[in-house]
């Protein structure tokens, strides 16, 4: 019986780790296997992939063409003939996730038409190709693509603006304020009141004389 201490890897497939820097006499001192100038020998000195020296890059020179579309849907796509794989006739995402078909439950699930349709499934999913959709037909089946979205897809509902209403004591209070004559404005109307008569007794007198 093999004991713990006389386990070893399989021949060739260990090797020990270079040791460089640790004098002449192993091959790799002094310089430590990086020659002795240039850009490779520096610290830090290492060449970004896809440098080619200044010229025009690979990656630069070939055309480009297409694009990838920001807002795509991707699916997780079931072939009608991995249906067998279930159990019961009625095909949810959560259906699909337990015989192992799809991944997640949260993503979007489309059905196409590789394979035969063995029986009559009920299809709950959120899109189905024209040829799945006739062999799952004709083979008595139904589609209902009315499935909810994703949660990640699904928006949160907003709340209704809270109208408040403007307080109206604190609105007329300035306007009643306005209209109420300042005591400053009477006291001076007092002032000059009395100023009138005795220029008219001035006049009289004038006239009696």
């Amino acid at each position: 019986m093999a004991e713990l201490h006389d386990l070893k890897p399989a021949p060739g497939s260990h090797r020990s780790r270079k040791r460089v820097g640790r004098g002449p006499g192993s091959g790799l001192g002094k310089t430590a296997g990086r020659g002795e100038n240039g850009q490779k020998s520096r610290s830090g000195g290492s060449i970004p992939a896809g440098f080619e020296g200044g010229q025009m890059p690979l990656q630069r020179r070939i055309p480009k063409r297409g694009f990838t579309q920001r807002k795509r849907k991707v699916y997780q796509v079931v072939n009608v003939g991995s249906l067998g794989k279930i159990e019961g006739t009625v095909v949810t995402p959560g259906v699909l996730k337990e015989a192992g078909l799809i991944r997640s439950t949260t993503g979007l699930v489309k059905i196409l038409g590789a394979g035969e349709v063995e029986g009559a499934y009920s299809v709950e999913v959120h899109a189905v190709s024209a040829g799945a959709r006739e062999k799952l037909e004709a083979a008595g089946g139904s589609v209902n693509l009315e499935v909810a979205e994703s949660p990640a897809a699904v928006e949160a509902p907003t709340a209704a603006p809270v109208e408040v209403d403007a307080p109206v004591e604190e609105a007329e209070a300035p306007a009643a304020e306005a209209e109420a004559p300042s005591a400053e404005a009477e006291a001076a109307e007092e002032v000059e009141a009395p100023g009138e008569p005795e220029e008219d007794q001035d006049d009289t007198e004038e006239t009696e004389g």
